[in-house]
């Protein structure tokens, strides 16, 4: 091991810690573990902590480096670790003068700056995702709402945009690289354009990348606000095959009540409204969501409409989580439920999510998808399942497939002209 960066959390650290691979790399940093942390909720505090004790023990001669949400949120906290060496924000860890010898001779154990006062999110250039087929680009980063559970903007900033021209060049670079399939991530995706001049927003980025990167085979997006998408992106979701018809929708609860306490900006109607609007435009859309159960004075009563959410909605792929009180966020203040109604009630749309996909990818069976490969036998629909396969193909390749069954979690497939890719992998 020369530089190994351990990611926890979302799309978006997964695409930074590249970043910061490349400029640690660049830097000609020795032997080395890097962090990149995660501050969603508090356990994921716990298990970057907990990462951090375990990169020391089994590797107690490198130098460990923290850096990411928890750190940027809590550097006094992990600057106390004596496991970690270094703690740097969320800014410092994607310049390569963080990872600079000269640098980290004299640099303070904890250097965090103020994330409130970045203005711009400048382009990287990631060439390349260790591991992966697919590849992440990040457009957007910040947000300028204050939900009152989340302490990610602290982490974070205010919303900044990537340029319109360097995320089209960025594209090119990484289908030249091979990728077919890149994954636009931001913090608040649909407020792309946040900075930038004229009338720029996800759809305009969207025909953009479409229009002038003809490489790219597959176009997907990350989370998605459902009361904040454009006109012009779902004129596109309707009439651009390549833009995969996978919509993953922060929507967090289907009360409309706990949704104003949480002071979010959309109602239960917006997400149901979004999904029908889908479905009529792309009928083969399947839709995820991120849910928080057991927020603050949710009632029963409340929780059922979450429940019942995932059937109007048809939402079949759920991000389930047991709400975590995070220190300074207004959530915090108010009444708690008990852990074990939250627990209860986690579990409960937890096993509706699984009901949910099973019946999704049931209705798959027979239909044929064209699989991006993973790894040996396995890849992806477009719209997200996972299907297991019999054959040879590289990773990158996309197959075409029949889909012959289901185990309720995985699609199983029977790839058509064996040895005749759609497209190879370069």
């Amino acid at each position: 091991m020369s530089i190994e960066v351990i990611t926890l959390g979302c799309r978006l650290n997964a695409y930074e810690s590249e970043v910061i691979r490349a400029r640690a790399t660049e830097a000609g940093l020795g032997r080395a573990v890097i962090i990149n942390t995660c501050a969603v909720t508090a356990e994921a505090v716990r298990q970057s902590r907990q990462t951090i004790r375990k990169s020391r023990r089994e590797n107690p001669d490198a130098k460990i480096i923290v850096t990411g949400c928890a750190a940027q949120i809590e550097p006094e906290r992990f600057g106390s670790m004596p496991e970690a060496d270094l703690v740097i924000g969320n800014q410092e860890k994607l310049e390569a003068r963080s990872y600079a010898a000269d640098f980290l001779t004299g640099a303070p154990r904890v250097l965090v700056n103020d994330i409130g006062s970045i203005n711009e999110t400048a382009p990287h250039f990631v060439t390349g995702f260790s591991g992966r087929t697919r590849a992440v680009l990040q457009v957007q980063n910040g947000c300028d709402h204050r939900c009152t559970f989340c302490i990610i903007p602290y982490g974070r900033g205010p919303s900044r945009s990537a340029g319109l021209g360097a995320v089209v060049a960025e594209a090119r670079q990484l289908c030249a690289a091979g990728y077919r399939e890149i994954v636009l991530s931001g913090v608040d995706l649909t407020a792309y354009g946040d900075g930038l001049p004229g009338n720029v927003t996800l759809g305009t980025l969207v025909a953009a990348l479409l229009k002038h990167v003809p490489a790219l085979a597959r176009l997907r997006l990350s989370s998605i606000d459902p009361g904040e998408t454009d006109d012009l992106l779902l004129d596109l979701i309707g009439s651009e095959a390549r833009l995969m018809p996978h919509f993953h929708l922060s929507a967090q609860s289907g009360d409309d009540l706990i949704l104003k306490r949480m002071k979010r900006r959309h109602s239960r109607d917006d997400t149901i409204r979004f999904c029908r609007e889908v479905r009529r435009r792309r009928p083969e859309a399947a839709f995820g969501a991120d849910l928080i159960a057991g927020f603050p004075t949710e009632t029963e009563p409340m929780f059922e409409n979450t429940l019942q959410l995932v059937d109007d909605a048809g939402l079949s792929y759920l991000h389930v989580f047991p709400f975590s009180a995070r220190k300074g966020t207004p959530a915090a203040r108010m009444p708690q439920l008990d852990r074990a109604i939250v627990k209860d009630r986690a579990f409960r749309l937890r096993t509706k999510g699984e009901q949910t996909l099973a019946s999704r990818l049931n209705s798959l069976i027979g239909c044929q998808q064209e699989l991006l490969v993973e790894g040996a036998g396995t890849g992806r629909t477009p719209c997200y399942a996972r299907a297991q396969f019999t054959g040879d193909a590289a990773p990158g390749t996309i197959l075409r497939a029949a889909i012959t069954g289901s185990d309720g979690r995985l699609l199983q497939a029977r790839v058509l002209n064996p040895g005749v890719p759609i497209l190879k992998s370069a």
